[in-house]
């Protein structure tokens, strides 16, 4: 089943591996060696993939606790930051912090997908 390269969030291509492959497709880019189209296919590939991986395959699970700071609801997007974060892994007896952190929340099927 063939999915519209628009049913995927960006949200991924802000993540550590997202701009290092952004950054990767832009010197292709520069150097001629790629078509500005082909590397908009390729980020829509990685919307996708980073998406589907995430979904299929992560099976971690962990909980925190924080002082909500700022939350926004704006195009089916929640926006919290959240500040003096701590984490506890379900496998990790030590438990990470955070001085503040974002969370970004899309609804998981998007208006006008199929059921």
């Amino acid at each position: 089943m063939a999915q519209n390269p628009q049913a995927f969030y960006e949200l991924y291509r802000r993540s550590s591996i997202g701009m290092a492959l952004t950054d990767t497709l832009d010197d292709l880019i520069s150097d001629r060696r790629i078509e500005p189209q082909l590397a908009m296919k390729i980020l829509a590939n990685f919307d996708r993939s980073i998406t589907e991986a995430l979904a299929e395959k992560v099976k971690a699970r962990l909980t925190f606790k924080g002082h909500l700071d700022t939350y926004r609801f704006c195009d089916e997007v929640w926006t919290f930051l959240i500040k003096d974060v701590t984490f506890k892994m379900d496998n990790q007896t030590q438990p990470v912090t955070a001085e503040k952190i974002r969370i970004v929340s899309c609804n998981a099927k998007r208006p006008g997908d199929p059921q």
